[in-house]
């Protein structure tokens, strides 16, 4: 995969996670799930989503995005 192609996947990526952070369309829903509401539980799993994506961009290779300087690989 090219830097451009792999640069473009990462952009969506995270700005998909960027557009659907707020439950927007939950937005007045009383649905209660296990005695917490249904937009808590959303957030609590778009941070879990977030982190993995993190995860994923700073161990694949794609840390240095945008960075001039040398990236190290340890290990």
């Amino acid at each position: 995969m090219t830097r451009t192609r792999s640069d473009a996947l990462w952009i969506a990526a995270f700005a998909l996670l960027v557009a659907f952070a707020v439950p927007w369309f939950l937005w007045g829903d009383a649905t209660v799930v296990a005695g917490l509401p249904l937009w808590l539980w959303w957030h609590v799993g778009w941070m879990a989503l977030a982190s993995v994506a993190f995860a994923a961009f700073a161990r694949g290779g794609a840390w240095d995005r945008g960075v001039d300087a040398e990236v190290i690989r340890r290990g």
